[in-house]
């Protein structure tokens, strides 16, 4: 499959994930991270293996896992202890686990990485003082930055490489798509959220509340007010849109990024574990959840070197044609 095909294909899951997201955006969004989610983190967590995690040392993916361990530990194992109820000590976690990432990519010595991670490490601690750091590291970089922007600077660095067209235009119309959501506001809500999907939603609502106070679409009081008013569905739209598309566009690059070609058995694992996650979310979305939050972080953490590689490519890409113009 050429690369101009792939992206026309994009062009139409985009538009189908914003279609879908106007309609029905919370019952999409539990949908896609219940049934498409899981497919991706194990098929994403095997490719990044096999391109050992896009540093350079072997083993450097182990400190990520760690991190990412040490955060899970504390979320449901340690409820008692301090940290567990510190919201400083979970946005300096995924923090590292960004800046840890950055120097993997481009450091190769040893005493220079470890240096450079002790020295990240005293200034986060120097940081998590203002709820700003808090929401935007906590909860707006493993969730929207991850699915969205991530995806977006993802797609741009492959459309500067190729010199493609039709990437531009995907590029353009994933924009399009997001904006349309917060300027096609409902003007009455037809749409009622049922009590299971707001149980199953329950983990993910702090995402929605931020979004709504700290870009000033509404003042909300209360959590629960993201399943009754205009802003909670303008929102709720653009989340479950940026999820469904995420994963979507994983899916639609198969024949690009050959994630699925592994041997069989890994094949077979691949998918029993992925049906017995989505038999945990049809016996209790919450259940499901709990059970697969190291998943879903360790897949966010050890993609960190990717993103940075992204940045860094779209630097090097956007340097090269002023030069040239110059």
């Amino acid at each position: 499959m050429n690369t101009d095909r792939i992206n026309y294909i994009n062009i139409g899951l985009i538009i189908l994930s914003c279609i879908a997201a106007f309609f029905l955006p919370f019952e999409l969004f539990l949908f896609s991270y219940g049934i498409l989610g899981p497919l991706h983190y194990l098929t994403e967590i095997g490719w990044l293996h096999k391109k050992n995690y896009f540093t350079k040392g072997k083993y450097d993916f182990v400190f990520l896992v760690i991190i990412c361990s040490i955060l899970f530990y504390y979320s449901f194992f340690a409820q008692r202890s301090k940290q567990a109820h510190d919201p400083i000590f979970f946005s300096n976690l995924i923090a590292l686990g960004l800046m840890s990432s950055a120097i993997f990519v481009f450091i190769k010595d040893w005493l220079y990485r470890i240096a450079l991670i002790v020295l990240s490490f005293f200034v986060l601690s120097f940081f998590g003082k203002s709820e700003h750091y808090y929401v935007w590291i906590s909860i707006f970089l493993p969730t929207i930055i991850h699915v969205f922007i991530f995806t977006w600077l993802f797609m741009l660095y492959g459309v500067l490489k190729e010199k493609s067209k039709s990437g531009f235009l995907s590029i353009i119309v994933l924009l399009i798509c997001a904006a349309s959501f917060f300027l096609i506001r409902p003007d009455n809500l037809n749409y009622a959220v049922s009590d299971y999907v707001q149980k199953s939603y329950s983990q993910f609502d702090l995402l929605n509340y931020y979004l709504i106070n700290y870009f000033h679409l509404d003042e909300l009081t209360e959590v629960k007010q993201i399943f009754t008013s205009s802003a909670g569905f303008v929102i709720m739209r653009f989340i479950a849109f940026a999820y469904t598309y995420h994963y979507l566009n994983w899916f639609s690059k198969t024949s690009v990024i050959k994630w699925h070609t592994v041997k069989r058995p890994v094949l077979i694992g691949t998918i029993l574990l992925w049906l017995a996650s989505i038999a945990l979310y049809i016996y209790d979305y919450n259940v499901g959840l709990t059970a697969l939050f190291f998943l879903s972080f360790l897949h966010v953490f050890l993609e960190f070197p990717l993103n940075v590689v992204s940045f860094n490519g779209i630097g090097k890409e956007i340097s090269g044609v002023v030069q040239r113009k110059g």
